[in-house]
């Protein structure tokens, strides 16, 4: 099966870099050539423009920064799409604009999925992280073989767009939990309380997270990289927020955070890494919150292992 990639960022190349490894016949592009020429340094071939990659290819990844930009690439791959042809879209998208492009595949005889992945850059560069994926069985069995050599916890979350909500909801929880994070240690500190410690017992008790045992990390040593940044929190967390006016869910913390990250990026621009939103409150109280021994950015120290599908819980294997 050949796979074409669109979108070598900071988690698409990552993403490439194990289809790569595992032995995938990988075509990739990006409008950074600079991307594509490492990608092609480690045995990938180069393509010319959407249109040409998907008339090449079996199957076309896209990894991208906005739905408007997923949109322009699939206009521009769909009069090469048919049937046999399959969309991955593993950007971080809307529900409803997943399903809008998915559904224009589908008319033109391809197949659609959503597919985005979570659990951090870090476990993106060594294939252990979770991927998600929003389609029919049919069609997430074809997938499955290679979804393995790039994640590790494959979940089929049923139909087309419901993977990207499950997505932002994710990235949701996540954020809230960076922003109570930062009270919490900076509250610590000002308490008078060793920030190690701090740290250790957060680590160890039911105020634990995935957050906190990353984000907390690069905070304390502060190069504040988890390779993330404040304008991405601010889209995912606003598609979040879309999603439940559409549902007419009358959310609460969810406008805070809103809020919150539209006074970070004011502040400190759209590019700041996301950990630094503790930064608001570091200048507020006049508190450096760092510690010793943390690491500057986040890797994976586990080894790599073969991805295997993850079943819900009251769920049998292949149950829509």
């Amino acid at each position: 099966m050949k796979v074409g990639f669109i979108g070598l960022g900071n988690v698409g190349h990552k993403l490439s870099g194990s289809l790569l490894r595992n032995g995938i016949d990988l075509s990739v592009l990006d409008l950074d050539h600079h991307l594509i020429d490492v990608m092609v340094a480690k045995g990938a071939k180069a393509a010319d423009n959407p249109r040409q990659m998907m008339r090449d290819c079996d199957v076309v990844i896209t990894c991208l920064p906005s739905p408007a930009a997923s949109d322009v690439v699939l206009q521009e791959m769909l009069p090469e799409v048919n049937k046999g042809k399959i969309w991955m879209e593993m950007s971080t998208t809307d529900q409803a604009e997943a399903k809008r492009l998915g559904a224009m595949v589908i008319a033109a005889g391809g197949a659609a999925v959503d597919c985005p992945v979570s659990g951090g850059c870090h476990r993106a560069d060594t294939g252990n992280i979770s991927i998600f994926a929003g389609c029919d069985r049919a069609t997430f069995d074809r997938i499955l073989p290679f979804l393995k050599t790039m994640g590790r916890r494959i979940l089929h979350t049923g139909p087309l767009g419901s993977a990207s909500m499950l997505k932002v909801l994710t990235n949701y929880l996540a954020t809230v939990h960076l922003v109570a994070n930062a009270e919490a240690m900076v509250t610590a500190k000002a308490a008078g309380i060793d920030l190690n410690t701090a740290y250790e017992a957060i680590a160890i008790s039911s105020g634990n997270s995935f957050s906190h045992v990353t984000e907390s990390q690069v905070i304390l040593n502060g190069s504040r990289d988890i390779s993330f940044t404040m304008d991405l929190v601010k889209k995912d967390v606003g598609l979040f927020q879309e999603i439940a006016e559409r549902n007419n869910v009358p959310l609460e913390i969810s406008p805070l955070i809103c809020k919150i990250f539209d006074d970070g990026i004011a502040r400190y621009g759209e590019r700041e890494f996301s950990p630094n939103i503790i930064k608001r409150l570091e200048e507020k109280t006049g508190l450096d919150i760092l510690a010793p021994g943390f690491p500057s950015e986040m890797q994976d120290y586990e080894p790599e292992e073969a991805g295997y599908e993850v079943v819900p819980t009251g769920k049998a294997v292949g149950a829509e």
